[in-house]
């Protein structure tokens, strides 16, 4: 009278496993290279993110990282270069 359970029908344990659900969360183990910019860094890991979010959720990331990567673009055109040469200054030359 000493039996030990030592497995559960097949049954109990199939049904224990959730599932298959191709829109669950799962993670894509993309590599992601630093690039040396903080900024662009920052974004590249919110793409973490989507790792654990449904693929529903994935848009939602996408954008937001599209957003600030535009940003960090459109910061590098509005940096501020040499001060151009006023007019008065080539008419006192004159």
């Amino acid at each position: 009278m000493s039996e030990s359970v030592s497995e559960a029908p097949a049954e109990v344990v199939a049904a224990a496993e959730p599932p298959y659900d191709p829109a669950a969360p799962a993670p894509l183990n993309v590599p992601r290279t630093p690039t040396g910019n903080a900024e662009v860094d920052a974004q590249l890991g919110r793409l973490a993110d989507a790792d654990h979010l449904a693929t529903d959720g994935h848009l939602e990331v996408y954008e937001d990282v599209h957003r600030g990567l535009r940003d960090a673009l459109t910061a590098l055109d509005a940096r501020p270069g040499p001060p151009a040469p006023s007019p008065t200054s080539y008419q006192s030359r004159s």
